[in-house]
């Protein structure tokens, strides 16, 4: 690319860690995609009481994420609760534990909603 391409993209911080959200998210949408072409939605009724699809599900799975990732910052913080050692050290963020449980938060999700 050239440099005013990027330059439009120079106000987020861009990071290995934000290109690898940005980058499951479209790999998610992918997945979903091919999903709906190989194997076509049902439409089914969970706890909700509402019909849902996958997308739905989905849909709902990322906003819970945000939602405790959120949650986990107000209460305890992003401080690294451990270094690895390698090279200078990489210090591990508390928020891994917040992505921890929006993984099971996602599943649960999937399976019941």
């Amino acid at each position: 690319m050239n440099a005013f391409a990027w330059e439009a993209f120079a106000w987020m911080a861009w990071t290995w860690t934000t290109a690898a959200f940005f980058a499951a998210i479209a790999g998610l949408l992918g997945v979903m995609t091919l999903l709906a072409i190989v194997r076509p939605e049902v439409e089914r009724v969970g706890v909700l009481g509402i019909p849902t699809t996958r997308g739905d599900r989905l849909f709902l799975s990322l906003v819970l994420a945000a939602v405790i990732h959120l949650a986990w910052i107000g209460f305890f913080g992003a401080q690294p609760i451990a270094t690895l050692p390698l090279g200078e050290g990489i210090e591990v963020s508390s928020l891994w534990l917040a992505s921890a449980i929006s993984l099971v938060a996602a599943v649960v999700v999937f399976r019941t909603v």
